[in-house]
């Protein structure tokens, strides 16, 4: 990770289903030190939370994924968290060898009911695949001093 390039108040994760399991990752350091949740990191200076999240994904995983709709914000007066419901594209599951030391797919009754889960980790995955929709990405131009742009939305 390059250290300069990072934001440290941004950052992002994504729910992948796949086959009626989700992809979690057992974490190596910090307050989720052997919890499996699921990826995700920071987003860099000049990079959209979606290609970060995408870029998360390929170098903690060996997955690729494509952002989806938004299930979840979290924020507070030091950084914001986004939660993206993210479609698999590729890949088969392998460790980092840093920040995490396993990646695996788990039933989604096994997650929720598990405690080595933590609970905005279990709290995702049941509005990932909750009946309720989470905010839609809709294509939206604005002016092209600032493109890309993103608009999510109900």
């Amino acid at each position: 990770m390059n250290d300069e390039n990072t934001n440290w108040g941004q950052s992002v994760t994504g729910i992948v289903i796949k086959n009626g399991k989700v992809l979690l990752a057992r974490h190596t350091y910090g307050s989720g030190k052997n919890m499996l949740i699921i990826p995700g990191g920071y987003v860099n200076f000049g990079e959209s939370p979606q290609e970060a999240l995408k870029r998360e994904f390929r170098e903690e995983t060996g997955i690729e994924v494509e952002a989806a709709d938004i299930i979840g914000i979290r924020f507070n007066t030091h950084d914001w968290y986004i939660a993206f419901r993210a479609d698999y594209i590729s890949g088969e599951p392998t460790t980092d060898h840093d920040e995490n030391s396993e990646v695996l797919w788990l039933d989604i009754e096994e997650v929720l009911s598990r405690d080595d889960v933590p609970e905005l980790t279990k709290k995702l995955i049941a509005a990932a695949v909750s009946e309720k929709s989470g905010l839609c990405h809709k294509e939206y131009e604005g002016n092209k001093k600032h493109a890309p742009y993103s608009l999510y939305c109900v």
